[in-house]
């Protein structure tokens, strides 16, 4: 079960990104982090904004209630989710 922390800027878990990915979907855990695939490529903020997408429709937000709290240059980011418990950002993750 991947670590969710609770603060008082949202909820945030870790992801490491597979871009150029054949579909975008979460495919599994690696460590403390959710393994995601996207078929964005990593160039110009282009997969960032997939992930941000990505997320908000899986936990049924707005775009700007998400966030890449670290890591936008990184294959390892940090998700920032605003608006939501801990509790219930597991839940619809589904971890």
């Amino acid at each position: 079960m991947i670590p969710i922390h609770d603060s008082s800027a949202g909820a945030t878990f870790e992801v490491k990104v597979h871009p150029r990915a054949k579909k975008n979907a979460i495919t599994g855990e690696l460590g403390d982090a959710l393994k995601l695939s996207l078929t964005a490529p990593p160039v110009e903020g282009k997969a960032n904004q997939e992930c941000i997408e990505f997320f908000a429709n899986l936990l049924k937000v707005s775009r700007s209630s998400v966030t890449i709290a670290s890591g936008e240059t990184r294959r390892n980011k940090v998700v920032r989710v605003v608006g939501l418990s801990v509790k219930e950002v597991r839940k619809r993750l589904g971890v």
